[in-house]
Parts: C-alpha cells; sequence; structure tokens
C-alpha cells in the first residue's frame, strides 16, 4: 500500500465517522439535563473564585461561594446548564485542559497560572472564548456577591435604607 492511499484512506474513513456521529446526534438529539457540580467542577471553581475575585477566602467561605455559583447555574435554563456542562467537562479532561487553559490539575495550579489562563481567555482573538470567559465571570463573580456577607470587602454596605418621615 503506498503511502497516498493510506492518507487517503484515513481521510475518508474519518470523514465517515465524523458524517455518521453528526448524523446520529441530529436525530438521536441527547435530552437536556440538568447541571451538576461534580469534584472536578468544585476543585476548577476553588482555583477560580480567587483569582477573579482577587481575594484569598477562608474555607468555608470558598465551599459557600462554590455553592452559591453551582445554585447560579441551576437557575440558569437548561440549555445555558447544558453549554456550562459542556465547558466544565472540556475544563476538567486533562488533555483540552492543558490546550486550553495551560494549567495542570486544577488543585495543583497556581494563582498566577489560573490568572494567565484568565486573561488570555479575555483577550483571546476567538470570540468562543471571550465568551467562555465572560460566563465563568459572571457566574463567579455573582455566585461570590450573592451573599451579604461578601459584601463588606468590597466597601459596599449594602442597599440604602428608606427612611420614614
Amino acid at each position: 500500500m503506498q503511502r497516498r492511499t493510506f492518507l487517503k484512506a484515513g481521510l475518508l474513513g474519518g470523514l465517515a465517522l465524523a458524517a455518521g456521529g453528526a448524523a446520529y446526534r441530529h436525530f438521536r438529539p441527547a435530552p437536556l439535563q440538568r447541571f451538576g457540580l461534580d469534584e472536578q467542577g468544585r476543585l476548577m471553581l476553588a482555583a477560580l473564585i480567587p483569582a477573579i475575585t482577587g481575594l484569598q477566602p477562608a474555607p468555608p467561605a470558598l465551599a459557600a461561594g462554590i455553592e452559591r455559583v453551582a445554585a447560579a447555574i441551576a437557575a440558569l435554563p437548561l440549555s445555558m446548564q447544558k453549554e456550562i456542562s459542556d465547558l466544565f467537562g472540556l475544563l476538567a479532561m486533562a488533555p483540552t485542559r492543558r490546550l486550553l487553559a495551560g494549567v495542570p490539575a486544577w488543585q495543583e495550579a497556581s494563582p498566577a497560572q489560573v490568572a494567565a489562563f484568565l486573561q488570555n481567555w479575555r483577550t483571546h482573538r476567538t470570540e468562543m472564548l471571550q465568551t467562555a470567559y465572560h460566563g465563568l465571570h459572571d457566574l463567579v463573580l455573582g455566585g461570590w456577591y450573592a451573599d451579604p456577607a461578601t459584601w463588606v470587602g468590597t466597601g459596599y454596605n449594602g442597599p440604602m435604607k428608606e427612611l420614614s418621615a
């Protein structure tokens, strides 16, 4: 077998598999499921929260922040939960995490590595990565500052109270 024939066969086989997979997904779409935060997602959020907020929260506050982010995701429409689940899945798998984020396992990532990954996505020329960054950023900040106890560190004392006449 010649090299050219081998390459053509490989290319045609790959195209056939891709077409078959696309047809399967088209005719048998996966039902939308609620987002469930797994251990890898928790580890990722434990690295992202300090990098995005600029704070080093104590473990109980960090755990509570992770739960608030999970609750914020659970309140979104199922289609958005699916997109977030796909993003979390990509960032949980070692090869795609290394390729897309450039970080080792989340529990081993230094704050500088996480900050560099976020900055890279924020300014990336690909709109999809910018959108993913903004989604992570907004989810983390929304979940973090949903607790009034976190407002003190920013100097915000909460909404103004109405004065009764």
